[in-house]
């Protein structure tokens, strides 16, 4: 599904990973800058479901959806070696995500159902797209990456049907599902390419899996999303079975990534990016798991994940993503190494920090926010012209 004439004359539209990559990333500062705003009392916006609604369902499907969709579309090329989404196609899965976007932001007076359906559409579209390539290969452990977009979508649904209903706690817990299933993705995809990436860059050998610790982690981090889809619809509470379900994806997960040799990684920040970011994966799942089990509230284990584990994670990844598939030598750029040890100061912040500190909310607030923008303009400066531009050896992509 490409139009070879469209993607020859825009290279944006090569590949998922370049109009989505360099979107979502100029989308999250824009987002974020809105929500500063609003914290210290100025509305840029008024957008659907309010402040607070369209701040948490932005960063999780504005943002965090468009750089899992350029990565996946991406990779399902290599995986497959069947065509992926170019041209036509390819704006047309944009101008969706993109018209999400400015209706959920600037026409809050549509009707709710129809701003459901516009943003709901792109996901499963997604899904569709990767799996007819993974099923016309048989390449069939690739497709559990489908359910889990379906299940985004539904997460999504969710999100605005709690906004319809005025009903906060659907909306939270159809917010927990969703960072769980984001969760679940880096796992995932972490697995494959983490312990390979440090492998190459560094010329050692890549440690062969266990299978104890591969299942465990999968099949933790799974019932994870499940039990979390169970409570989401349904009135079912289970605090205590959830709480250890977390430690152990949470155990698991530091058991494996202690196997995949991080410190050797200290010189490379675009790996030591991927092993730390790895890490807030088990540190942000025992943070929820001790929270739900004294009854407090999640919000600075869910920021452990949302910004030491999404964020970090996402910004390596495109960073290394970009330039291999942009036909450029794979380094890391001047400032990528601080923009993601600023993000991770971020992430223990307004996670590690506020919990011993919650009286200094107030500047923690502003300084991770300010954090994120510098850290996500350091890869719009450095990628916009890459992403934008032809590759220099000729090749498509």
């Amino acid at each position: 599904m490409s139009d070879p004439a469209l993607s020859q004359r825009f290279p944006l539209l090569r590949l998922a990973f370049r109009p989505f990559f360099l979107l979502g990333a100029l989308f999250s500062v824009l987002a974020m800058l809105a929500w500063l705003a609003f914290w210290h009392g100025n509305l840029w916006i008024t957008p659907y479901g309010g402040m607070l609604w369209w701040h948490q369902h932005e960063m999780l499907f504005g943002f965090a959806s468009a750089v899992m969709t350029g990565f996946l579309l991406t990779a399902v090329q290599n995986w497959t070696g069947r065509p992926s989404l170019s041209g036509g196609p390819l704006l047309a899965l944009v101008l969706l995500w993109l018209a999400a976007r400015l209706l959920l932001a600037y026409a809050p007076m549509l009707p709710g159902w129809f701003l459901l359906l516009v943003d709901v559409a792109f996901l499963p579209l997604v899904a569709w797209v990767m799996g007819k390539r993974v099923v016309a290969a048989r390449m069939w452990r690739n497709l559990l990456f489908v359910p889990v977009l379906l299940l985004l979508a539904l997460a999504n649904a969710m999100m605005h049907w709690g906004a319809l209903q005025g009903d906060g706690l659907l909306i939270r817990e159809a917010g927990h599902l969703t960072l769980f299933l984001i969760t679940a993705l880096m796992v995932l995809l972490g697995g494959r390419v983490i312990p390979f990436f440090t492998s190459r860059k560094l010329g050692v050998k890549q440690p062969e899996p266990r299978r104890i610790i591969e299942l465990t982690s999968l099949g933790a981090i799974g019932a994870v999303v499940l039990l979390q889809t169970v409570i989401t619809l349904s009135d079912v509470r289970a605090n205590v079975l959830l709480t250890v379900l977390l430690v152990i994806t949470a155990s698991a997960n530091a058991w494996r990534l202690a196997r995949w040799q991080g410190w050797l990684s200290v010189r490379e920040p675009l790996l030591w990016g991927l092993h730390v970011s790895y890490a807030f994966i088990s540190l942000g799942l025992l943070m929820w798991a001790w929270q739900l089990f004294t009854g407090q509230r999640v919000e600075t284990a869910l920021h452990a994940l949302a910004i030491g584990s999404i964020g970090t994670m996402m910004l390596a990844m495109m960073a290394r993503v970009s330039l291999g598939h942009t036909g450029r030598v794979i380094r890391t750029l001047p400032g990528i190494g601080i923009a993601l040890a600023g993000l991770l100061v971020a992430a223990l912040l307004r996670s590690v920090w506020l919990v011993l500190f919650p009286q200094s909310s107030h500047w923690v607030y502003s300084a991770v926010i300010i954090i994120w923008c510098l850290s996500y303009l350091v890869f719009v400066l450095h990628y916009s012209v890459p992403l934008l531009s032809a590759r220099p050896d000729g090749k498509n992509g």
